[in-house]
């Protein structure tokens, strides 16, 4: 069952709730205007094997992170090799395919924005190039980015700017043992759990994390993330309107 904390904040599982099924694409959606929230959704997207249908948002961004496995995406039938820690930005109107070899699924975390309420439209799988290939390039690899330092955390941002994207940042960021003050955003927040275990908590109400806790965080919630275990804890952050990471405002 989701976890409904203070202010509107809500906390899943990957899998949680009954999936949108399309061939071997399964959609779990789990933020969105449904349950509160104004502009941004969060949804989880696993292709089994082969090839998905081709998915197309016609008026949002949307930006996406490969949580697990290893395949071929392509937009608008230009083909990128990806795995684990690939961020990407996918335009309006542009055509997403996926292809996975299996056996392993190919998992990703999107979101879009502002979220259009309703699934993206459903057709034929788009595997040759349409048009010139899109510049800049809306890849990025973890590793690619610099690490940035915030007080006692680091973050990377994947996808911004650079990536194509002016509305909408992506990022993954790491906390140490412990919990931080209590702070809130001027902007809406989706986050999914990467490494670590620990706390989630939105004012005076806290639901237990983990790999794959999906979060969606209202603009202005205090709000904090409290890790419990020996090492860092890694999230990935994607948060409407774009700006750093590192701007918070003290809640206490």
């Amino acid at each position: 069952m989701p976890a409904l904390l203070e202010g509107g904040c809500r906390v899943t599982s990957l899998r949680e709730g009954e999936a949108h099924q399309h061939a071997g694409l399964r959609i779990f959606r789990h933020a969105g205007r449904e349950w509160g929230a104004e502009a941004i959704s969060l949804r989880v997207l696993e292709m089994a094997s082969g090839l998905s249908p081709g998915l197309r948002n016609p008026d949002c961004d949307e930006v996406l992170y490969v949580l697990a496995g290893e395949g071929i995406v392509f937009l608008d039938g230009h083909p990128e090799r990806v795995g684990p820690g690939t961020g990407f930005y996918l335009r309006p109107g542009v055509v997403l395919t996926l292809e996975s070899p299996g056996p392993d699924p190919l998992t990703l975390v999107g979101s879009r924005c502002p979220d259009p309420g309703a699934e993206s439209e459903i057709g034929d799988p788009l595997t040759s190039r349409q048009g010139p290939p899109p510049s800049p390039r809306p890849f990025v690899q973890l590793e690619e980015r610099k690490a940035e330092i915030a007080g006692d955390r680091w973050y990377r941002v994947l996808v911004d700017d650079r990536a194509g994207s002016s509305q909408v940042t992506q990022f993954v960021g790491a906390i140490p043992p412990g919990r931080a003050p209590d702070h809130f955003h001027q902007y809406e927040e989706v986050l999914c759990i990467l490494t670590g275990r620990g706390r989630m908590w939105a004012g005076k109400t806290s639901a237990p994390i983990a790999p794959g806790s999906c979060i969606f965080l209202p603009r202005g919630q205090p709000h904090c993330v409290e890790n419990e275990g020996d090492g860092e804890l890694r999230l990935l952050g994607v948060f409407y309107p774009a700006g750093s990471p590192a701007v918070r405002y003290d809640a206490t």
